[in-house]
């Protein structure tokens, strides 16, 4: 059986508010394997953002083991974890954080530039020319992200997570921004990643319509992941 490409053992998280300690979760075992499309709904607070997060290397649990490719991430440097961010896990929020000075495809190369990436100006540069031509926004290329609608942003913001061709796609409400029209769009052009490219994708979503798209919709209630 192939390794997960990331898994929690025994995950806890817990914070304190206001002098009480609020445990959003303990002992929790949860993979991430290539190919999967996952999602997670429940209630707001639940700490679906916190559990993407952990699983995204951006934060850490309280206790337990947050694993990359077989590897307990604890002993990474703060570099090797920046790496792994930039390289091996693409990232898809509700609000894009497209850099306002930028071009679209200035954006979309970002990630390649912070990496120090070589191909930045060859294959790289053909790289995004033909994300960005797979997510429409071919005859957008020179323009702002004031210039684009909300659809087209978030469209961008999804061709700069795939620049490096990571391993897993990890969206945090992609749509929650959006209309209803532009939601559906961005929910095909999901799926579709996942089918045709074979990219892992984990979203959380209040959205019933996108966490219907996922082979393993999820639930996450009372601390526990849950079938949807």
């Amino acid at each position: 059986m192939t390794s997960p490409i990331l898994s929690l053992r025994g995950v806890a998280k817990a914070f304190t508010e206001t002098g009480s300690r609020i445990e959003l979760f303990r002992d929790l075992d949860f993979d991430v394997a290539a190919g999967d499309f996952t999602s997670i709904t429940g209630a707001s607070g639940a700490g679906k953002s916190t559990l993407l997060h952990i699983l995204g290397l951006l934060e850490s649990p309280t206790e337990g083991r947050v694993n990359f490719r077989g590897e307990d991430v604890t002993g990474f440097t703060d570099a090797k974890l920046s790496r792994v961010r930039n390289g091996e896990l693409g990232f898809v929020f509700q609000f894009h954080h497209l850099l306002p000075d930028l071009t679209v495809l200035e954006n979309v190369l970002l990630p390649l530039r912070i990496g120090g990436d070589k191909t930045l100006h060859g294959e790289g540069r053909e790289r995004a020319l033909a994300l960005l031509r797979e997510v429409g926004l071919e005859g957008r290329l020179s323009h702002v992200p004031s210039q684009l609608s909300g659809g087209e942003r978030q469209r961008a913001a999804v061709a700069r997570a795939l620049i490096r061709d990571p391993a897993v796609l990890l969206c945090d409400e992609p749509s929650g921004n959006l209309d209803t029209r532009n939601s559906e769009a961005l929910h095909d052009m999901l799926a579709a990643l996942n089918r045709d490219r074979g990219v892992a994708i984990l979203v959380v979503t209040h959205d019933a319509g996108l966490a219907r798209r996922a082979v393993r919709p999820l639930t996450l209630r009372d601390g526990r992941l849950e079938p949807a």
